[in-house]
């Protein structure tokens, strides 16, 4: 009867043990074949990015810090101390201030939530001044230990604007500047009409051109939003046409004529350029004529009822022969 168990043969030689299977290495991936492109070392990424990590969360520590308040209250216990040792504000120093409220200035510099040179906001001091019509530009310096330094730049007064009753001064560019309670200066011309004072710089622009008649002009007023009647100090009227160019023009000649014949002070009362073809000059009832000596013609003899009356012209407009 034969064995079920496998009979094992003597001498027979071993099997050779089981050869490890090799296992095939993984291919770096993308990034880390680019981190091995760059020229820097392990540890030196490695220390980059730990920084990295701990900056930001610094960052995200300072956010939430400041998002209740951790460092303003610091800061200003810094500053507190800082004015407790002297260094707040006492004094200001003014330059530039010639026709500006100068305690204006000063209620404004010492307007501050705390007195600590450190705490003064030099911004807002400087965006207060500015709302002033008198400040042109201003700028605003700590000079330690306790003094505020303000430099003020002013506005040129360049006329006075009259309009609805009301008085005011303005600059070149038609700025107002403050309001005028007395009589305005004679050395300023007067601006009068809506919208005078935004139309000064066209009318500083006109009168450059006939320097020889500033001197008389005594003011102007803006007609119908489009041209100028310019008022001399002798009491005429010279209307003058619309448009820049037009009422340059019509004043340079007016200029000229005045200089040849002497056309203000001799009882003219309107002088009319508005259409450049004509000049027509309204006369005061004395005068009759511009070229020759203006004299008073005597009054017309009464007619007597038997004889009729001679019509007498009614228009006091002539028109003035110009050969200039």
């Amino acid at each position: 009867m034969a064995s079920a168990s496998a009979k094992i043969r003597r001498g027979a030689p071993a099997r050779p043990p089981a050869r490890p299977r090799k296992t095939q290495a993984k291919k770096p991936g993308l990034f880390a074949r680019a981190l091995g492109a760059v020229p820097i070392s392990h540890e030196t990424i490695q220390r980059t990015v730990t920084w990295g990590t701990l900056g930001l969360g610094a960052a995200i520590g300072l956010a939430v810090l400041q998002a209740f308040g951790v460092p303003a209250m610091v800061g200003g216990q810094i500053s507190q101390a800082l004015g407790r040792t002297g260094f707040e504000v006492k004094r200001v120093d003014l330059r530039g201030i010639r026709n500006m409220d100068r305690l204006t200035v000063y209620a404004i510099a010492f307007d501050q939530h705390s007195m600590a040179m450190p705490s003064v906001d030099l911004d807002g001091v400087r965006a207060k001044l500015m709302r002033y019509g008198w400040v042109q530009d201003a700028r605003v310096s700590r000079r330690l230990p306790d003094t505020l330094v303000v430099d003020i730049v002013e506005r040129t007064p360049a006329a006075v604007w009259q309009y609805q009753g009301h008085l005011r001064l303005i600059d070149a560019t038609g700025v107002v500047l403050d309001d005028v309670t007395d009589a305005p200066s004679a050395d300023l011309p007067l601006l009068i009409g809506p919208g005078a004072n935004l139309h000064a710089t066209e009318l500083t622009a006109l009168l450059a051109k006939t320097p020889s008649l500033k001197p008389v002009i005594a003011g102007a007023s803006w007609i119908g939003e489009r041209r100028w009647d310019i008022r001399f100090q002798s009491g005429e009227t010279l209307a003058l046409p619309e448009g820049q160019d037009e009422s340059e023009r019509a004043l340079t000649r007016f200029a000229r004529m005045d200089s040849q014949q002497r056309l203000l002070g001799r009882g003219f009362l309107r002088f009319d350029m508005r259409d450049p073809t004509k000049f027509v000059a309204r006369l005061d009832r004395q005068v009759r004529a511009i070229d020759g000596s203006a004299a008073a013609q005597p009054p017309a003899p009464q007619p007597t009822p038997a004889q009729p009356a001679t019509p007498q012209p009614t228009s006091n407009l002539q028109k003035v022969n110009d050969s200039i």
